[in-house]
């Protein structure tokens, strides 16, 4: 392995553990949840997952594990 990847490694490293540079903006998961898959997105500060829970609540715990998984990684939301 040449040094210039050597270097990019290291770096790869250093920001995988600085995870206050990331910031998803949208994504697409599917989650296999207890009783059933899910399809769980997120667009520009709103989440939506095809579950009932989700349908009547706006939240589910679908979309808060992910909430906690990603933690620092995602826009502040701002108050409606």
């Amino acid at each position: 392995m040449d040094y210039s990847m050597v270097g990019k490694i290291e770096k790869a490293k250093r920001y995988a553990q600085e995870r206050g540079r990331f910031r998803f903006e949208q994504f697409t998961v599917s989650f296999a949840g207890d009783n059933n898959p899910h399809t769980v997105s997120f667009d520009h500060g709103n989440w939506k997952c095809d579950c009932d829970f989700f349908v009547g609540r706006g939240v589910c715990s679908h979309t808060m594990a992910l909430e906690r998984i990603l933690d620092q990684m995602l826009p502040a939301m701002v108050p409606a």
